[in-house]
């Protein structure tokens, strides 16, 4: 979150912020009640001195009248104090319930604009766009040929958005997954198994409370949400701690299934399995010092893009504007693959800068020496990749006139052939 004091002292730079993000926050509330907060513990601290001079008082009081005096006169201060304490209290739950409804600071170099609209395509490789002899099918038409993508069941067990992946398309999904994580971890990357589910605390450290609380899965009767992303768990890692000095910068990967409700895309792709309640990325995160963020941003983007241009497939990379990069990121880029089937680009990794807003949420500080003050590091993340979109991009890609998939050869060792056939082909 951003501190009262960043806020308090940099108030037109939030306030146009807001406005650049189409958003709205009750930063002029937070002022007042910062204001009212520093002057109730001026005379709380006043009062708690006046008792314990007056309690002094008391002990040295040689004669009964004065002590009883001296203690009536104590019981009103108490009383007093007693009250603006009470209030105190309201004052600082509402100053930190508002706080977490305040974003990030939006960083000058992002492009302005009221949404998605407004991103700048700052990269495109289509040296590997493939010209087809023949109509490139959609992934789901592929899914029926192959009998590897069974929407019709998917639908009857749990409903729509759901789906079944089988066979060597269901293969094709796993050796995705193992070759990016493999990718990540090798070049230096420190694989983690994660919790699919938090607690409550945890996502409003992450930033995903309380605004996004209706796109958010959770179980009724206990402390548990199901993980919107990987990055979720990744901030509490180390939540409430202090790390010691050479611990950064810490690169993170992990795989992890992630739960949305998809309530703000209601009507928008229904066909397919673009978009689901449920779905898999492979997750990149980083811990790093202040100085560090913007080069680790650009290195998570240039990670990013290396994994479809390694499968041989056209992407760009998008700056994204004001009005689309994350509640808890400064600053953030998208890289998409090319689509032929669905005519599309697919976003399959955003990369966001967060700086120390995070960590300020999670409590989470670092020592740069031994004997040196503790710091706020900053907190990246970025997909590496989007693995349902990723799987739609390589099948749609790949796809051949008979219906058949060539597997990209990075992944054939995963999966110990190189084309995946129609079952009456096989």
């Amino acid at each position: 979150m951003l501190s009262v004091q960043f806020i308090r002292e940099n108030l037109d730079r939030v306030k146009r912020d807001l406005l650049l993000r189409g958003a709205s926050a009750p930063v002029d509330r937070i002022v007042a009640l910062d204001e009212e907060r520093r002057a109730l513990l001026q005379q709380v601290e006043a009062l708690r001195a006046e008792r314990n001079a007056a309690s002094k008082a008391i002990g040295a009081a040689k004669e009964s009248a004065d002590r009883e005096a001296r203690i009536a006169a104590m019981r009103e201060v108490g009383d007093r104090l007693g009250g603006l304490e009470a209030r105190l209290k309201a004052v600082d739950t509402e100053l930190q319930a508002k706080l977490y409804e305040v974003p990030n600071i939006v960083d000058p170099a992002v492009p302005p604009g009221p949404d998605d609209g407004s991103n700048v395509e700052v990269e495109r490789d289509e040296s590997n766009k493939r010209h087809f002899d023949f109509q490139p099918r959609p992934h789901w038409e592929l899914g029926e040929i192959l009998g590897g993508i069974d929407l019709e069941r998917g639908a009857r067990m749990s409903g729509s958005r759901f789906y079944v992946l089988a066979g060597q398309v269901g293969r094709l999904y796993r050796s995705l997954i193992q070759w990016c994580l493999n990718e990540h971890v090798e070049a230096g990357f420190s694989e983690r198994y994660l919790p699919y589910m938090v607690s409550e605390a945890s996502l409003f450290a992450s930033g995903h409370l309380p605004k996004f609380r209706d796109n958010l899965y959770f179980d009724g009767e206990e402390d548990y949400f199901f993980i919107p992303t990987a990055e979720a768990p990744f901030v509490n890692l180390y939540r409430d701690e202090i790390l010691p000095p050479g611990s950064l910068p810490m690169r993170l990967v992990a795989h992890t299934p992630c739960f949305r409700r998809e309530k703000m895309s209601a009507g928008r792709d229904v066909r397919g399995i673009k978009r689901g309640h449920q779905f898999e990325k492979v997750e990149m995160f980083v811990y790093c010092e202040p100085d560090q963020s913007a080069a680790e941003l650009q290195a998570l983007v240039e990670r990013a893009k290396s994994l479809p241009a390694k499968l041989g497939i056209p992407y760009r990379v998008l700056h994204l504007c004001s009005g689309d990069i994350d509640f808890k990121a400064t600053r953030g880029f998208d890289v998409e693959m090319w689509s032929p089937g669905v005519n599309e680009w697919l976003e399959v990794s955003s990369a966001s800068n967060c700086l120390d807003f995070q960590a300020r949420r999670a409590n989470i500080r670092y020592r740069p020496t031994a004997d040196g003050p503790t710091r706020h590091p900053h907190m990246l993340n970025a997909s590496g990749l989007g693995m349902v979109r990723a799987l739609i991009s390589v099948m749609e890609n790949y796809q051949e006139a008979d219906g058949s998939i060539t597997v990209p050869e990075v992944l054939r060792p995963y999966m110990a052939t190189d084309r995946i056939h129609p079952p009456e082909k096989r």
